[in-house]
């Protein structure tokens, strides 16, 4: 039988692990085409905060790779709200990551919905694509959207 002394001990480490912060958890990310080698390879997304709240800023970090050196290009970017396209936009590679990009990089957005964005599962399809058009790497990945959160 636990002595008094040990189940305090116990009750004191469980309410620690409960008061430390959420960590933040990557989100699975698929390649658009599974068969195809692509010269850029992604090995994570984080999504702060997650779920992502409207008319909040967000925070798409994507870890990648590569042997190729990257001087320019650009980011396709589509969202979709269940089957519907709702999203569509093309961004500077180098105003995402710092260029050139070799190795080990991380591509970071930041952006606020607006405060209408209706709540729900989104997916994003990314396509990084280099200054002769050669498509590096396409990803899929989902994100939720949560409600309003109060100011």
């Amino acid at each position: 039988m636990a002595s008094k002394q040990s189940l305090l001990v116990l009750a004191a480490v469980a309410a620690c692990l409960l008061l430390l912060p959420a960590a933040s958890v990557a989100t699975d990310v698929d390649y658009c085409s599974r068969g195809k080698k692509y010269p850029v390879k992604v090995s994570g997304v984080e999504i702060v905060p997650d779920p992502v709240q409207p008319g909040k800023p967000a925070t798409f970090k994507i870890s990648a790779s590569t042997d190729k050196t990257i001087q320019k290009g650009k980011l396709v970017i589509d969202v979709k709200y269940f089957f519907f396209y709702v999203h569509s936009e093309t961004r500077d590679i180098c105003g995402e990551t710092t260029c050139p990009a070799t190795g080990s990089f991380m591509l970071s957005h930041e952006q606020t919905l607006p405060s209408f964005t209706p709540p729900g599962s989104y997916t994003i399809t990314m396509k990084i694509v280099g200054d002769d058009n050669e498509e590096l790497s396409c990803i899929s990945f989902g994100f939720s959207i949560g409600f309003l959160a109060s100011s």
